[in-house]
């Protein structure tokens, strides 16, 4: 699992950001904190996707990658809902 926080002064940019990572099958957490729980293939695509954006940013913008363990991590709140499966019938 990685975590991915950002900080990006662009609009445009960010919002083209923000679709990028739910394109790519990262889930919104946070306004700006995403979680990508898939293969080291996966998580290693984004990584480059991630790479190719960053030649955009300017001096003000960061995005901070987090590689977790699921197994010591620690949920509260709504957060405690995303790892149950839900079936729609």
């Amino acid at each position: 699992m990685i975590v991915i926080s950002y900080d990006i002064a662009d609009d445009k940019l960010r919002t083209r950001f923000s679709k990028m990572l739910t394109k790519n099958g990262a889930i919104r957490l946070q306004f700006s904190v995403y979680e990508l729980v898939n293969t080291k293939r996966v998580k290693d695509n984004m990584m480059l996707k991630i790479e190719k954006f960053s030649k955009h940013f300017g001096g003000e913008d960061s995005v901070i990658i987090f590689d977790v363990d699921k197994e010591k991590l620690t949920k509260y709140g709504n957060a405690i809902h995303r790892d149950q499966d839900v079936v729609y019938l």
